[in-house]
Parts: C-alpha cells; structure tokens; sequence
C-alpha cells in the first residue's frame, strides 16, 4: 500500500517522466533522486552533486605527501546506494552503461570500482537531464572516420 502511494507522488511529479526514461532508474530509485536531489537548484555543477552523493574520488593528502584518488566515504549514503543499484541495473537495460562498465573492467578495475565509475557517470547523465527537463536520449554512435588517400 505504502509502495502504491509512492508510486502515486512521484509520477504526479514533473520530473518523474524525465528521471525514468533513463535506463536503470524506476519509480524507487526516481523517489529518491527527487527526495535528496529535488531540481538540483542547489548544486552548481554536476561535480557538486556527485560530491554530494559521495560518487565523486577525493584526493588524500598530507603536508607535501600526496596519496592519489580514492573513493569517498563521506556524501548522502542513500543516494550513493540508489545511483549504484540503478546502475548496476543499467548493465542489462542498456548498451552504452555496458560498453563503459567493459571498458573500466578492460583498464584494470574491479567490479565495485568499475560500478562506481559508471555511478559517476550516469550522475552527470541525471544532473543534465534535470537540469534542461529532457528525458534520456541515448548517444548516437560517432561514424568511423574514414581512411584518408595517400597522395601519390
């Protein structure tokens, strides 16, 4: 009953046509991008939100010591985990999440990194498409270049 009436406000919501025409994103996940993002008004950049939801690497330093990137710990644990599931879903929904979560697995990264790459990702995918109002386009694939002749 409760999950019936969260459904009934979050489609009532402008924004709820536009967040699940994303692959990954369904009425539970766009519940909670809605309750912790809301219009995104608040965050400058699509870096801030990711920031904010603790998807965005922190870099540790210490006087001149400099220890590299490494996953935040600190940022809204609830949205963290719902940008995770919704993409961690959106390895089977869709062939662009896939193709990137390949290629991060291809350099070198775990599962939960590669996943958390992809978070990052698809929050800024979010951001924009909050930002402008318009729903999921998936990208169009660049053509091949073709080979240019040699001159003779």
């Amino acid at each position: 009953e409760l999950a019936v009436q969260v459904e009934k406000v979050v489609d009532a919501h402008p924004l709820a046509e536009v967040l699940t025409s994303m692959p990954g994103v369904g009425v539970r996940t766009a519940a909670r991008i809605l309750l912790d993002v809301g219009d995104a008004s608040q965050f400058p950049t699509a870096g801030h939100l990711a920031a904010y939801a603790g998807l965005a690497p922190v870099t540790r330093r210490s006087g001149t010591s400099i220890r590299g990137e490494f996953p935040a710990r600190a940022g809204n644990k609830h949205l963290k985990r719902a940008l995770f599931l919704s993409a961690f879903a959106a390895l089977r929904a869709d062939s662009t999440s896939r193709a990137y979560y390949d290629r991060k697995r291809a350099e070198g990264k775990k599962h939960n990194a590669a996943l958390i790459c992809l978070s990052r990702r698809r929050c800024d995918v979010l951001f924009a498409m909050i930002k402008n109002r318009e729903p999921y386009r998936a990208p169009t694939p660049t053509p091949e270049p073709s080979p240019m002749p040699l001159a003779a």
